[in-house]
């Protein structure tokens, strides 16, 4: 068994989280933190829209809510598994919430800050650099950020 498939079921959560989204609202992103064990700490959609703020991305609620749950900042060891490339922010998050792995769906493209548009996580400046894994059920999260925004451009 490959390693991405040890991580479908965790991203068929945050798959299951993305398709909750209202078309018309939150950009679909679902996201889970796993603890070292692989057990599911917290969960977290994209919330932007819905708390009309600029840092509540399926990532970053995930990691205060996995936080939270265990009372540390610290998430050493613990997997952050989202349908989407994390941005800068969320990769920096990542990084300064020392989670081990960072296992991604879609490539970003645009905004993607674990390979694809930069690689804030690797960089070697930087005092933690988490294991990424990018691409896992990759078809599935493209198709349900292919379908939000082709319904957003029908009604612009």
């Amino acid at each position: 068994m490959s390693l991405g498939a040890a991580f479908e079921p965790a991203m068929q959560v945050a798959l299951d989280l993305a398709a909750t989204a209202p078309s018309w609202a939150d950009v679909p992103v679902g996201a889970v933190v796993l603890d070292a064990t692989g057990v599911l700490v917290s969960s977290a959609a994209n919330e932007r829209e819905l708390r009309s703020d600029p840092t509540a991305h399926a990532e970053m609620l995930a990691l205060r809510a996995a936080a939270e749950a265990i009372g540390s900042w610290r998430l050493s060891g613990a997997t952050l598994v989202v349908t989407l490339e994390p941005c800068t922010m969320c990769a920096g998050a990542a990084v300064a919430s020392r989670v081990a792995r960072i296992v991604y769906g879609a490539h970003d493209p645009k905004a993607g800050a674990v390979g694809s548009l930069w690689d804030v996580v690797r960089d070697r400046r930087l005092n933690h650099r988490p294991e990424v894994l990018g691409g896992v059920r990759a078809a599935e999260s493209t198709r349900l950020l292919e379908a939000f925004f082709a319904a957003h451009r029908r009604d612009t």
